[in-house]
């Protein structure tokens, strides 16, 4: 689902003695680099350049490997078409390059070149004359440009360390930009996918918090919901798809997708989860994932509901003047996905007048109590509840409380998915918020 990273751009191999390779493209063998002064360039700051040279694209092909950092080419070089010639660390030996036939710009070959050696820097080499064509030579993509009658080897050298140095702060800064806006992407995808809860016309108030297990996502496996159908009924969803990756958040999202449209059209229990078990089994990439569930369905009066476990943990149930508890976890049936044609009891339970429902993922009861093995657990989970509320917490203040105690008790950041989300009717009520 998230928009895929950019793969990172390959480098050039740098020589042991920490010199360059520099490739001459030009079709005179003893034309630009002739003559006793390009001596110096193979010995300048102690750093030697080691040259190359062809004399078309094809056997530029053949010598373009990964260890090339730069590539001098001479713009007079007659344009040709490459027809199966590859980038640089690609094999060559069916390399096809034939004159070309068709008319084309005097840039053309530069940009042949360019898509033959994404990732080398390019120097373009021309006449004093065509200075205007040089100057778009830097526009098209080359890293700088030299002109032949000032050609000399301190001046070469130092054109070839700028040009290698650009070439990789300019691929720095590509790699950069495609990261922030992939980011930006899958945020505003992943915030599209998040739900928006559907309470109107209901007393109830709703509240909720989400945290991601993988670094830097918005959306994991967990996933929630909570509508009210036209008869006033309420129904509120909390699962879980086993794994942490994009393909298990995907699939979270196909899930709650489903249980509301299927809510809307008024199934419910067991014919609602058998639905949605084969929603799973098409659309999950393997057989062995599966998916916890939640349902609970609170009647227009608020004062009873009915609750179908599909190996997901029980809600917690919290009343004025009552320790808070869970609600029956027994004659549930198993997660989504485990057994073909698996039923799922619809259980009733008594609400009362005034209540809080809190329904939420492993995530929440998994994470760890100090540097040991022991996890918080439910036992634990209901401590750490009940000592907020006594403090007076309700709604999004209750959750932000436990999520943050959780972290803290697991000692840092949680490894799975987490998801709660928290139901009030009465006087634990706060004003509704996303």
């Amino acid at each position: 689902m998230p928009v895929p990273a950019p793969r990172p751009a390959e480098s050039s191999a740098a020589p042991s003695d920490g010199g360059l390779t520099l490739l001459v493209i030009e079709d005179d063998p003893g034309g630009a680099l002739s003559g006793p002064e390009m001596a110096e360039m193979t010995c300048a700051a102690g750093k030697p350049v080691r040259i190359r040279t062809a004399r078309n694209l094809t056997e530029a092909a053949r010598l373009l490997t990964d260890d090339v950092h730069c590539i001098l080419l001479d713009l007079a070089l007659p344009p040709m078409e490459t027809g199966a010639v590859g980038g640089c660390g690609v094999a060559r030996e069916a390399s096809v390059v034939v004159p070309t036939r068709e008319p084309l710009d005097e840039l053309d070959t530069l940009r042949q070149v360019l898509r033959l050696a994404p990732h080398q820097a390019v120097l373009a080499l021309t006449a004093e004359a065509d200075a205007e064509r040089a100057a778009e030579a830097v526009r098209v993509g080359a890293q700088d440009y030299l002109f032949r009658d000032e050609l000399d080897g301190r001046v070469l050298n130092r054109a070839i360390r700028y040009a290698v140095e650009r070439k990789r702060a300019d691929s720095a800064q590509r790699q950069l930009t495609e990261t922030r806006l992939r980011a930006q992407e899958n945020a505003r995808l992943e915030r599209g996918l998040l739900p928006n809860p559907l309470l109107a016309g209901s007393e109830l108030k709703f509240a909720a918090r989400y945290r991601p297990g993988r670094s830097r996502a918005l959306l994991g496996g967990d996933f929630y919901d909570t509508v009210r159908t036209p008869d006033g009924t309420v129904h509120a969803m909390i699962g879980d798809v086993c794994g942490h990756g994009p393909d298990e958040a995907a699939l979270g999202v196909e899930l709650r997708i489903a249980w509301r449209a299927l809510t809307l059209a008024g199934l419910c229990g067991d014919e609602l989860l058998s639905t949605l078990q084969q929603v799973l089994e098409h659309e999950r990439a393997d057989e062995e994932i599966f998916a916890t569930l939640c349902t609970v369905d609170i009647s227009p009066d608020g004062d009873r509901a009915g609750m179908c476990l599909a190996g997901h943990p029980a809600p917690l149930l919290l009343r004025p003047g009552q320790a808070p508890g869970l609600l029956p976890q027994e004659g549930g049936g198993p997660a989504l996905g485990l057994l073909p044609g698996a039923r799922w009891p619809l259980h009733q339970v008594e609400l009362g007048d005034v209540w809080s429902l809190m329904m939420y993922t492993d995530g929440l009861i998994e994470g760890r109590v100090g540097a040991g093995t022991r996890r918080l657990g439910q036992e634990g989970m209901i401590e750490l509840i009940a000592r907020q509320v006594k403090e007076g917490l309700a709604g999004e203040e209750l959750l932000e409380a436990a999520v943050t105690e959780v972290r803290a008790l697991n000692g840092g950041e949680l490894t799975d998915d987490l998801a709660v989300l928290l139901l009030d009717r009465g006087a634990f009520a706060v004003p509704f918020d996303r």
